[in-house]
């Protein structure tokens, strides 16, 4: 009768269990110093050695000559124990035998002396199978055995068994075997029986086992059935179910070309070919983490579930992509395997995700779109460090206004009071009063002076001096930029580095003004509560300018309303503000230079305005 090549090939030894490194070094030091337990716990994986392993335990501790950790395959016992028909070793399968009557008859048995081995060895199968009434039962059993019982409990859900029955065991985590390991083995197996294998046949065979042994071997076997002696990848690949690698170099291409119409053609061959969906999707993402893990790794890199065949066709595409674009295609697929599981229409489902993996390659990075926006919307204030000095009359552009003759007049204003500049009046019937011509001096030239830009400079009636008053024929005077605000400059200056960014903003897109010590700041209601917030920080800006603590009032320029006096202490709201309505923040926001560019580039709407005055409340 034929045996299978799982069976066949079963190891008999420590030395021939592949993998479990960890297992066998430590059971084979326990032998050796004679520190035998009476209870382990055999977990992991399914396919990974642990029925196995727990079997070649049995045959090491009743060996002739042993205990022993290399114990003879060839010898009376061992040949009873890998046949199972050695009555000291007795195997259960708790998916049968569960309830508390077979424990009962468990505990039975242990009371009796071995027939003729050393040991006698309980190994159970699929022990997390076992109810709770059960385990209970077997607590006190388990924790004093008779000297000549050792119990082994092998699971594929640890956390399945009560910790009671874990505190009373040593146990052992299995732990998939690596794909080198499979792949040796198998050329080890083909070589034994005669069989001729690509690589990359084998290592489609070692992946389709997923870290269980046993999976790959029966799928060998059953690739040896289909083939007979010759293993070729194409054939081995079909088999089992996995993509053609035609059919992935057309999927990457269509990404690279961005070619939705190419997608939907392998999606089209893929359910003419009667494959599964999911199946192709799981491996699909496989492939893409692979490329993902090159583009990291390397193509050496062992982290990559591949053969050399396989990995000297993803190398070519490797340039194509980025590692950015390749961990997002990998989060799509994964998240496309998740749709598939519950979708009813699952070729729509497909078409949708795969078309995503097209329409991911045309996306760029955010930080490269707002490095391409024009700087728009209101400009903050500079930096002090950055802050240009203000222009010297000397410097600025010659004015074309007609120079007036010089006349006596009262003293000039203080450089640093700033009044904003006022519409011209009709002259006074009344002359000013002056004084005497003898202390005459020439006024200065201040910014206070100068006329509004595109206004005529107002008449000023002569008062003690027979200086003739401008013709009228002169020539009208040509408009004329404002002077800088000397109070705002220096205003900024002087709270630079303090460090508020906001607040040099909001002091940059006010109006000031100055009486004495009193200084009026006319502020927009978008900056009035940032100003409110940091009064402390103004009177300390505005202290060193006006001679001491100044008296700082805030009028809203939208609500023309004057505020409350500023108190010393706490800052305090200055104006009962009107709630914004929603329609201007949004217009405002729609109108932004920086808005319109971005929206532009993104071809984005607006779907909500929120207006962060309304939340400061």
């Amino acid at each position: 009768m034929y045996q299978v090549i799982a069976r066949k090939y079963r190891p008999q030894t420590f030395e021939e269990v592949v993998g479990q490194a960890h297992v066998k070094q430590t059971l084979r030091n326990a032998i050796d110093q004679g520190r035998i337990a009476h209870g382990y716990i055999f977990s992991g994986p399914r396919g990974t050695g642990k029925t196995t392993m727990a079997r070649i335990l049995a045959m090491a501790l009743n060996c002739e000559g042993g205990p022993t950790s290399t114990p003879d395959p060839q010898s009376v016992a061992c040949k009873e124990i890998a046949a199972g028909a050695s009555l000291d070793v007795i195997e259960i399968d708790a998916a049968s035998n569960r309830r508390i009557d077979d424990i009962r008859e468990l505990r039975e048995s242990v009371k009796f002396r071995p027939v003729r081995d050393r040991y006698k060895v309980f190994i159970i199968d699929e022990a997390h199978q076992i109810t709770n009434d059960a385990f209970n039962a077997l607590l006190k059993t388990l924790e004093e055995p008779p000297e000549w019982t050792v119990f082994v409990l092998c699971t594929t859900e640890p956390q399945a068994i009560p910790a009671t029955i874990v505190s009373r065991c040593q146990s052992f985590a299995f732990r998939a075997v690596d794909l080198p390991d499979v792949l040796g083995h198998l050329r080890k197996i083909c070589a034994s029986e005669g069989i001729e294998a690509e690589d990359d046949a084998l290592a489609a065979l070692a992946l389709a086992g997923d870290g269980s042994l046993r999976d790959s071997l029966s799928t060998l076997d059953q690739a040896i059935a289909a083939f007979g002696r010759n293993l070729e990848a194409a054939g081995v690949r079909d088999l089992l179910g996995a993509i053609p690698s035609e059919m992935t170099e057309r999927i990457l291409a269509a990404i690279r070309d961005a070619n939705p119409a190419a997608m939907l053609s392998v999606i089209d061959d893929l359910f003419r070919q009667g494959r599964h969906p999911q199946h192709f999707c799981g491996e699909l993402a496989r492939q893409f983490r692979n490329l993902m893990v090159m583009q990291v790794a390397g193509t050496d890199s062992k982290l990559v579930s591949a053969g050399q065949g396989e990995r000297a066709a993803a190398g070519t595409w490797l340039k194509e992509f980025s590692s950015e674009d390749l961990t997002r295609y990998v989060h799509l697929l994964l998240a496309l395997y998740q749709d598939l599981q519950l979708a009813t229409q699952q070729r729509f489902r497909l078409e949708i995700g795969l078309l995503k993996l097209v329409y991911a390659g045309r996306l760029r990075p955010i930080e490269q779109v707002l490095s391409e926006l024009p700087t728009g919307g209101r400009t903050a204030a500079p930096r002090p460090a950055e802050t240009a000095p203000a222009p010297k009359q000397a410097d600025r552009a010659p004015s074309r206004r007609p120079q007036r003759q010089t006349q006596p007049t009262a003293p000039p204003p203080q450089p640093d009071a700033l009044k904003p500049p006022q519409a011209p009046t009709a002259p006074r019937t009344q002359p000013t009063p002056a004084a005497p011509a003898a202390k005459a001096a020439p006024r200065p030239k201040t910014p206070a002076a100068e006329a509004p830009p595109g206004k005529p400079a107002p008449a000023r009636p002569e008062s003690g001096s027979s200086a003739p008053a401008p013709s009228p024929a002169a020539p009208e005077p040509a408009p004329e930029r404002p002077a800088p605000d000397e109070l705002k400059a220096k205003l900024l200056e002087a709270i630079g580095n303090s460090g508020e960014q906001y607040v040099l903003d909001a002091i940059q897109a006010s109006r000031l003004e100055r009486d004495g010590r009193a200084v009026t700041i006319h502020v927009h209601s978008d900056w009035l509560a940032m100003l409110e917030l940091q009064l402390q920080v103004l009177e300390a800006g505005l202290a060193g300018l006006v001679g001491g603590k100044p008296d700082v009032r805030l009028i809203c320029e939208t609500d023309k309303a004057p505020a409350r006096k500023a108190s010393p202490g706490r800052p305090r709201r200055a104006v009962a503000r009107k709630p914004a309505v929603k329609g201007d923040v949004r217009e405002r926001a729609q109108s932004d230079p920086a808005f319109l560019a971005f929206s532009k580039r993104l071809n984005g709407r607006v779907t909500n305005v929120v207006d962060l005055r309304e939340i400061s409340k």
